[in-house]
C-alpha cells in the first residue's frame, strides 16, 4: 500500500543570483513560467498528490512572497522564517522539522518543474517508500531528459533503487529537486546552516538513500535561460502542464 504523505515542504528561501537578470524585482519562486509563479505550480503539483500542509520558507523579498501566498487556501500553508539568518537547504528544512508530525514528507525545490509522460511522479515516490530499508527516496531524471541543467549528472542508480554519487563510467541522473525523506535522516546534523548534502552522503555510506526515476521530462528553472527553455517545451503541450 502507497504511503499517505500529507506535508510537504517547499525550499523557497534561496537568494536566486542566476534569475536576477530577467526578474530583480521579486524572489525567483514568484518568477512566471507562462503565467504562472513556479511557487504556484509546485504548490498545486503537492495539492494534487493529496498533500494537505506545506511548509514554505522564505529568506529574500520575503514580504512579496507572505503577499502572494496569502491569495492561496489551498493547501494550507505554513511559513517558515528565515529572514533573519539564512538555514540553506539541510538547515531550513531541520529548522521546521516540528511541523511534520514525524512521518516522511516531501521537501520541493521552488526552481523545479516537469513533464509527466505517464502517471504521478510524486505519487510513484509514496508507492515506492519502504521506511524499513530507505531514509530518503528522491525523484531523479536520466541526464538526456532534463533541460535548464549545465551539469553532468548527480547520481548513479543500481537496479534496487540505490544512489550512489556519479562516477565516470556510470549512466548519469540529475536530482529532480523533490525527495520524499523521513525526519529520523535529520539526526546527529548541526544547528544553523548546512547542505542536504551532507545527509544524502551519510544515507549513501550506509545504503539508506534510494531513487525513482521520473518517467517525463525534467526542467530546471534556476536562470533565464532555463526559464526560457522551459517555456518553450510547455507551450508544446495541450494543456501547459509541468506544475
Amino acid at each position: 500500500m502507497a504511503l499517505e504523505v500529507k506535508r510537504a515542504m517547499i525550499l523557497a528561501a534561496g537568494l536566486g543570483k542566476r534569475m536576477r537578470s530577467h526578474a530583480s524585482d521579486r524572489p525567483k519562486p514568484l518568477v512566471e513560467v507562462l503565467g504562472r509563479t513556479l511557487i504556484d505550480r509546485a504548490l498545486d503539483r503537492l495539492g494534487t498528490a493529496d498533500v494537505e500542509d506545506v511548509v514554505v520558507n522564505v529568506h529574500y523579498k520575503a514580504d512579496m512572497l507572505r503577499s502572494h501566498l496569502a491569495m492561496r487556501s489551498h493547501p494550507n500553508i505554513i511559513l517558515s522564517e528565515e529572514t533573519d539568518c539564512l538555514l540553506d537547504t539541510g538547515g531550513g528544512v531541520k529548522n521546521a522539522l516540528s511541523h511534520f508530525g514525524g512521518e516522511p514528507f516531501f521537501t520541493h525545490n521552488s526552481d523545479a518543474i516537469w513533464i509527466e509522460d505517464s502517471g504521478s511522479a510524486l505519487k510513484s515516490l509514496a508507492e515506492a517508500w519502504n521506511g524499513d530499508v530507505m531514509d530518503a527516496l528522491m525523484l531523479v531524471a536520466p541526464l538526456s531528459k532534463c533541460t535548464g541543467y549545465d551539469g553532468t549528472g548527480d547520481f548513479s542508480i543500481d537496479e534496487a533503487g540505490h544512489l550512489t554519487r556519479l562516477d565516470n563510467q556510470s549512466t548519469a541522473y540529475v536530482w529532480a529537486g523533490v525527495q520524499l525523506i523521513h525526519p529520523r535522516a535529520f539526526e546527529d546534523t548541526p544547528d544553523g546552516a548546512f547542505s542536504t548534502n551532507l545527509i544524502w552522503d551519510r544515507l549513501i555510506s550506509n545504503k539508506r538513500l534510494y531513487g525513482v526515476c521520473l518517467d517525463g521530462t525534467w526542467m530546471h528553472v534556476g536562470s533565464a535561460e532555463g526559464l526560457k527553455h522551459a517555456e518553450a517545451l510547455l507551450e508544446k503541450q495541450p494543456d501547459n502542464d509541468g506544475r
